[in-house]
Parts: C-alpha cells; sequence; structure tokens
C-alpha cells in the first residue's frame, strides 16, 4: 500500500491539474494535558524540496495532542543527544533527522523519536523518495511520532476529498493531503458535483455529476483516471457510499417513486432494493462490520435516523431528540455514530456513544460530517462570511480546525482511508 500511495500522488498528477489555491488552516482549543514533543530541524533538510521537520511539526501541532516545542537546532539522527537537557526543558520526547540527496536524484530521509524521560530510542525509519515523496514521508514520519506516543494511528498521512465551487460556479472534485497542500483535480464540469465517497482501499472515489443535466453516479479510479456509471436511473441517483469490503454501493433512488435505498455491486451489477417504506428513505451508510445500513428517513413524520440490517428488513429507530436529524456516519470502530441535527433554528454536528445513547454537541453551523480513518476527529462543511468552508473537530470536541480557502466554496468532505 505505500507503493500504491506513492503510485495514486504520480498518477493524480497526470489525470488532473493543480489546483493552486491550498488550503488555509487555523487552529483553535488545545487540551491541557498535551505531551511535550521537541522537534529538531533535520540536518541537511535544505537540500530537498520540502522542509521536513517543518511538515511534522505542523502535522502534530494541528492533532491538537502535542505540545511542539522547538529544538533551536538541527539534530542528525545519528548525533549523540543530551536527552537529559531536553528533558530539562520539558519535553518528553525529541525527534531528530536527516536529509541526504543521492547520486541519482532521490532524497533519503531518515529519522528518530528518542524518550527522554526513559533516556532511550522509540521508534525510527529510513527510505529514499523522489522529491515529490519527501512532504509524504514527513506526514508518514508525524504518523509514527503520533502512534508511538499515544497508541493511536496517526492520520496525516491520509487522503482527504471534496468539491470546490470556484468564482464562475464551475466545480471541481478535489482530492488532497490531509492538511490541504497538493491539491489535485479528479473531476470538473460547469454542473454541480456532489456527495464524493472514498473506496476502503483508497483507489476510487464514488460521487454523483449533473454533468448529464440529471444526478448520475459514477465510481472514478483515480489512478487512471477511468469512470463507470453506477446508477443512471430513472429519477434521482444519489448518496453513494461504499460497503467496508469495498464490493458494494449502498444507493438513495427515487426509480421506484418515493426514494428508496438499494445496494448494488461495485461495478454498477446487481441493482437491489433493500428498504420499502411509504417515506423518503436515503443517505445510507454501511455500519462498519457491513452487516447492517445507517440512513435518513422521514418516515415517522419528520426526518430521522434509522438503522435496518444490509440485506432489509424493519428498521429500528436511532435518533430520538430534536424533530430533524440527517446525515448519519459511523465511526471506524462502529461505536459512534456523527450526524448533523436542527435544533433552535441551526444545524450542529453531534456525536452519540452508540453503546450508552449519550449525545455531545460537537459543533455548529455544520453540515456533511466525515470520520477521520482513525475515529479521532470529524471533517464537516461549514458556512462563515458568506462562504462555504471545512471544519475538523476532534471527538471530543476539544480541537478544532477552519480549512479555508482565499477564493470559491469548498464542501463535501469525504476523509480516506489509511494507506500502506
Amino acid at each position: 500500500m505505500k507503493k500504491l500511495h506513492t503510485l495514486l500522488f504520480s498518477a493524480s498528477l497526470l489525470m488532473g491539474a493543480a489546483a493552486h489555491a491550498q488550503l488555509r488552516i487555523d487552529i483553535a482549543g488545545v487540551g491541557s494535558n498535551q505531551i511535550p514533543v521537541a522537534v529538531a530541524a533535520f540536518a541537511e533538510e535544505g537540500v530537498a524540496p520540502d522542509q521536513v521537520s517543518a511538515i511534522i511539526r505542523a502535522d502534530l501541532e494541528r492533532s491538537g495532542v502535542f505540545k511542539v516545542i522547538d529544538a533551536h537546532q538541527a539534530i542528525s539522527d545519528s548525533a549523540n543527544v543530551d536527552l537529559n537537557a531536553f528533558k530539562a526543558s520539558g519535553a518528553n520526547a525529541l525527534v531528530v533527522g536527516s536529509v541526504s540527496k543521492l547520486a541519482d536524484g532521490r532524497f533519503q530521509v531518515r529519522y528518530k523519536l528518542l524518550d527522554t524521560v526513559n533516556q532511550k530510542q522509540l521508534s525510527q525509519l529510513a527510505g529514499s523518495f523522489g522529491a515529490n515523496g519527501t512532504r509524504l514521508e514527513a506526514h508518514r514520519i508525524a504518523d509514527d511520532v503520533y502512534e508511538k506516543l499515544t497508541g493511536v494511528r496517526g492520520i496525516f498521512s491520509t487522503r482527504i476529498t471534496y468539491v470546490k465551487q470556484n468564482p464562475g460556479r464551475d466545480y471541481t472534485l478535489v482530492v488532497a493531503d490531509a492538511d490541504g497542500a497538493n491539491e489535485q483535480v479528479a473531476a470538473h464540469g460547469r454542473e454541480p458535483i456532489i456527495s464524493p465517497s472514498w473506496s476502503p482501499d483508497g483507489t476510487k472515489v464514488a460521487y454523483v455529476s449533473f454533468e448529464l443535466r440529471k444526478p448520475v453516479i459514477y465510481v472514478q479510479d483515480l489512478i487512471t483516471g477511468k469512470r463507470t456509471v453506477v446508477a443512471n436511473e430513472k429519477g434521482n441517483n444519489s448518496a453513494p457510499a461504499w460497503s467496508p469490503d469495498g464490493s458494494k454501493l449502498a444507493l438513495a433512488l427515487s426509480k421506484t417513486g418515493n426514494t428508496q435505498i438499494f445496494v448494488v455491486n461495485a461495478d454498477g451489477s446487481g441493482m437491489h432494493r433493500v428498504s420499502n417504506s411509504s417515506g423518503i428513505d436515503t443517505e445510507p451508510r454501511f455500519s462498519a462490520d457491513g452487516q447492517s445500513l445507517y440512513f435518513t428517513s422521514d418516515r415517522s413524520g419528520g426526518p430521522q435516523i434509522y438503522k435496518m440490517s444490509a440485506n432489509g428488513g424493519q428498521a429500528t429507530r436511532v435518533t430520538f431528540n430534536g424533530s430533524y436529524n440527517i446525515s448519519p456516519r459511523v465511526s471506524p470502530d462502529g461505536k459512534t455514530l456523527a450526524w448533523i441535527s436542527q435544533r433552535s433554528g441551526g444545524f450542529s454536528l453531534y456525536a452519540m456513544d452508540l453503546a450508552s445513547g449519550q449525545e455531545q454537541r460537537l459543533a455548529d453551523g455544520a453540515t456533511e460530517p466525515s470520520f477521520s480513518p482513525n475515529g479521532k476527529y470529524i471533517m464537516y462543511a461549514t458556512k462563515g462570511g458568506g462562504r462555504t468552508a471545512l471544519s475538523v473537530v476532534s471527538v471530543d470536541g476539544r480541537i478544532k480546525q477552519n480549512l479555508s480557502t482565499q477564493a470559491g466554496n469548498i464542501r463535501e468532505p469525504s476523509w480516506g482511508p489509511f494507506m500502506k
């Protein structure tokens, strides 16, 4: 999968032009129990096109989990380091490394993570990459630091997709790094693009395009750029969502009258209906184990979230607080439901512990939530200053990031899977 991620990066360069305006990130709210980590400049990192240590530092700061301490010096991974000095400065861990340019033009990146308290090495990585690979390697190092110090897998090397509506009203489907850098255009047109959804292996994105002057569901291979029509039925074709194994998609189709839930093979074959109600059933999402579907239905008189078997059958209501609950999203571990609830006139992002039913309001003015692959963050669209932008909030509500561009509206975020 490491090779796959590199291939995706290269292929996206071939199939789409770079979207020049990268996202700007503002961070608000940090915890009182952050882990103090010193990050040193990497020795000779100026030879590479990207400053590796700066990317690592930005990733760790953006997470809200770490208090990043500037080491005020470059320290090679081969240096003898006085760890007591860094311990005395308040750092529990120290990141050091080096970059060198190889004879074939590639760059070798080496790093070590040192425990200043217990005076030992916690981790190390080393590898050689082309010029386009040094940024990704910096994200992988930040992932390694995050995992070694928290026990939770990092998400800095994952990718996101979203829709950007540019001035002039053209639409682009953008794929970018999780920090908003390295934007690439996967699809574009004069008609709206909505509801992008990553395949579980990270090689494809399903989405709805109105380029035929009606909503049609496509699956696009991000390596080859090839598109497959998954649903072009009479009426509305909307809300594609992948099964956890990537073999199927759940869709919302109005081909039989009221919009209902259908399941189809990933190549568009084998379409069959799984919901059968007199109301509108839409926005399906597979549960983490693939055995159930969460969806929105107005069968009780207003939009609420329900759950039923992925094969269809009787549905049970999940949300009861508030008269308008939509956009269900299930965390990767299947334990948390995120959704949008309209209460007191505004739309807010909520999260529910599915075992206890306990709810928490995470953000106001939110739409279109999407979990990070480690389940620790939720990205959503929000409106402010006359434009729509993206925000990220931690599942405990402590940390919030705002991602915006200088021009255009960005919305419909979908967070991609882990890449190996």
